[in-house]
């Protein structure tokens, strides 16, 4: 508890962070709980094609006659469930990848970060059209594809954070002892790596999220599910005589993105030990 209270008073210090996690809060319940209040079918006709906002509906309709702001409502929740999910998988692949190069070094090392710089030579929003055009366009899919081209940043971050750590004199206390190298990695020093590894898995949360929009505006994405990338695609056709419909799905990707990045500012003055005093 005086951990999280010491860290609250660190991040809160920093008034943007604080201000970016407020709207973030703000998203992510529109996202679980706005379909809920406003009940309509994103994909439903339900009035005349290209309505201005505040006319019959708060958002207007796009191209199809379909309500603007039940797709921002369903949107929140797939652009946030990729982005969140791509960022998770990517971390745990990239840290487990450094965290063993680290540790281990030489051959291990030199295998493992050779595997990393080939991910890093290939463009990952390319990589990313490739893989998720090779297979069948879905959530999985489009998940998996940005956590492939994702991890390769982390894994090459939590091994400069293992070579830092892994002569230290606590580490090689805990080999005196005879504590075997899982234990070592796991419970010694990955908490002490952990640190500037979750700022940057914070960040690649916006970068997962814009990822998802770019592939959805190419039309790379579950045609039976609607994101925020997916209704600027649509609306690419009516930007000169209806830019509203592309301009809102736009400004949510914007004021999202913005915020995490806040967010992600905030966490590496609370857990960056150089910036701690």
């Amino acid at each position: 508890m005086r951990g999280l209270a010491t860290f609250w008073f660190r991040f809160r210090r920093n008034r943007a962070a604080v201000v970016g996690a407020a709207v973030l809060f703000v998203v992510v319940l529109a996202a679980i709980f706005g379909p809920w209040f406003y009940p309509v079918d994103p994909f439903d006709m339900v009035g005349r094609p290209y309505t201005v906002p505040l006319d019959q509906f708060p958002l207007g309709t796009d191209v199809a006659g379909r309500d603007i702001l039940a797709g921002i409502l369903h949107g929140a929740r797939i652009s946030l469930l990729i982005g969140l999910l791509a960022s998770l998988a990517a971390t745990i692949v990239g840290v487990t990848f450094g965290a063993i190069a680290g540790y281990y070094g030489g051959r291990i090392d030199d295998l493992l970060m050779r595997t990393t710089e080939f991910f890093l030579t290939i463009p990952s929003f390319v990589l990313a059209v490739v893989l998720v055009a090779i297979f069948q366009p879905s959530v999985t899919t489009v998940t998996v594809a940005i956590a492939v081209v994702s991890w390769p940043s982390v894994a090459r971050l939590a091994r400069g954070e293992f070579i830092a750590h892994r002569d230290r004199e606590y580490v090689q206390g805990c080999r005196a002892i005879g504590m075997p190298d899982w234990e070592i990695i796991l419970l010694q020093i990955m908490p002490n790596a952990l640190p500037p590894v979750i700022v940057v898995a914070s960040l690649m949360v916006a970068t997962a999220i814009l990822t998802e929009s770019g592939l959805s505006f190419l039309g790379l994405s579950d045609p039976n599910l609607v994101s925020w990338g997916y209704m600027i695609g649509v609306a690419r056709t009516a930007l000169r005589t209806a830019w509203w419909m592309a301009a809102i799905p736009g400004l949510m990707i914007v004021i999202t993105v913005l915020a995490i990045n806040l967010i992600g500012e905030g966490l590496n003055d609370a857990l960056n030990p150089k910036l701690r005093k």
